[in-house]
């Protein structure tokens, strides 16, 4: 997006958490089976409980972390409850459901920021997705799809708005280094949940 190439100029901790992840967040989305043919209804449950186990429990530990940076409205960003929703409308009990027990690690302001990117950049694929899904699934926001939308209308000016929050907070080199190690934890450790849930390709 021409404005994420701007903002990397300006933002030495973008440009690193991209560069940084490239690898691990491209290995990732091969595996992922929203394109996959085989996908139906049953497997798509699987795959949302699976997201359901990892994003609550790391939404959990996020807001109670005393390293989250002040002015960063996380409650209005939270997917969880949008998994829960969309569960429920497909009939799934998450009550039942497993949940991840290996997170990445919070240590430090930076490393809080390092998960965000990942949590947030995860948003943007939401509407091709949400779109496929539909068409394939005649899944929607209210029947099963919400997560996969979860801004609605408002997810390219959310991505915006936490990228300059990003590049508004002051971040060394060891800093970055640190926000940049997180958000490689957080994508292993996502991909080792889905791979234990068996729901990857």
């Amino acid at each position: 997006m021409p404005q994420d190439q701007t903002l990397s100029a300006v933002s030495p901790a973008l440009n690193a958490l991209r560069s940084g992840t490239q690898t691990l967040h491209v290995a990732l989305e091969k595996r992922l089976p929203f394109f996959c043919d085989t996908l139906d209804l049953e497997r798509y449950k699987r795959l949302l409980s699976a997201y359901y186990g990892f994003y609550h429990e790391l939404e959990d530990r996020l807001q109670h972390s005393p390293w989250m940076t002040p002015g960063f409205d996380l409650h209005a960003r939270l997917k969880t409850p949008a998994l829960h929703r969309d569960l429920q409308a497909l009939g799934v009990n998450t009550q039942s459901l497993a949940l991840c027990d290996t997170l990445p690690a919070l240590s430090s302001p930076a490393s809080v920021l390092g998960v965000l990117y990942v949590l947030e950049g995860a948003t943007l694929g939401g509407n091709v997705l949400r779109k496929q899904m539909s068409e394939r699934l005649g899944l929607d926001a209210h029947n099963g799809c919400a997560f996969l939308y979860v801004y609605g209308e408002a997810t390219g000016r959310q991505w915006k708005a936490f990228m300059y929050f990003l590049g508004s907070v002051p971040l060394d080199a060891q800093a970055r280094g640190e926000a940049v190690q997180a958000a490689c934890s957080t994508f292993s450790c996502f991909e080792q949940w889905l791979e234990r849930q068996e729901v990857l390709l």
